[in-house]
């Protein structure tokens, strides 16, 4: 796996370094050599937050962890991680196939411009998956919506947590 560190409004010790690429290497037993992790260390007040986000295959695992040391919250993020990957590793060997890790290519980004101010943009793969699996990469993710093409009809949806704890499903139909 390589483990690629930032550092924003904090200088990163060859110590961490070292500590997080020992830490992130037992994470190889869930991954292959292909993985990308990257950590990002920020400084809240008096906390440190570490942010990782590993790729692998199309699929994007992320945890995050705030303590007053950046090691501890290290260590914290590690335990997450690892306590995430094996919650839903028979989740991922019963639901989820090949197909669902291929990133489509060839996509292009759309600009369109209005009189809205867009922030930030991101580019993201779509896979085909069903329901089920998105609902499973929402939440692996902790976001509350996720993009995906469905692999029964072949459209865009997205699958959004609901306020009442279920979730729901957004169809494209024809006007």
């Amino acid at each position: 796996m390589k483990v690629v560190i930032t550092g924003r409004k904090v200088t990163i010790r060859p110590s961490f370094t070292e500590r997080a690429e020992k830490k992130f290497k037992r994470l190889d037993k869930f991954f292959g050599e292909d993985a990308v992790c990257l950590i990002t260390v920020s400084q809240l007040n008096r906390e440190q937050r570490v942010e990782a986000t590993v790729r692998y295959n199309g699929m994007i695992y992320r945890a995050e962890a705030t303590e007053p040391d950046a090691m501890d919250a290290l260590d914290k993020l590690d335990d997450i991680l690892v306590r995430q990957l094996r919650k839903h590793k028979t989740k991922l060997e019963r639901r989820l196939r090949q197909s669902a890790f291929e990133p489509v290519q060839g996509e292009e980004e759309i600009a369109e411009e209005g009189l809205y101010d867009v922030i930030r943009r991101k580019s993201i793969p779509v896979g085909p998956m069903d329901v089920e699996e998105a609902i499973l990469q929402m939440n692996m993710l902790g976001h509350q919506f996720f993009l995906f093409r469905n692999a029964d009809s072949g459209e865009i949806n997205v699958v959004y947590r609901r306020r009442d704890g279920g979730y729901g499903l957004l169809e494209p139909t024809a006007e």
